[in-house]
């Protein structure tokens, strides 16, 4: 097991609510946000273009800005434990 996540480099949001997670070690995962698009706080992220427009790195992972402040108090973010133990994608943007 390892003793630390690697970073997360780069995000990419895609139209079907999925974001595309980059980490330094190489590793590609998708994030599948339509399922809780109907839960609490992600409610927000059924707007295509917040979804879109606000995804970004915050407090070391994957985040969505919710006041546009880049205040790290002020986001959704996802566990980067959880994401990194999401099975390994192929770069969508490579193939």
């Amino acid at each position: 097991m390892m003793d630390y996540t690697p970073d997360i480099i780069q995000v990419v949001p895609h139209e079907d609510y999925t974001v595309t997670v980059y980490f330094c070690d190489g590793k590609i995962v998708t994030y599948d946000v339509g399922p809780k698009l109907n839960d609490g706080v992600f409610q927000r992220l059924k707007d295509l273009s917040f979804f879109i427009n606000n995804c970004k790195i915050m407090n070391d992972t994957l985040a969505w800005d919710l006041t546009g402040k880049n205040d790290p108090a002020e986001c959704i973010d996802i566990d980067p434990d959880y994401l990194y133990s999401l099975e390994d994608v192929e770069d969508p943007i490579a193939v």
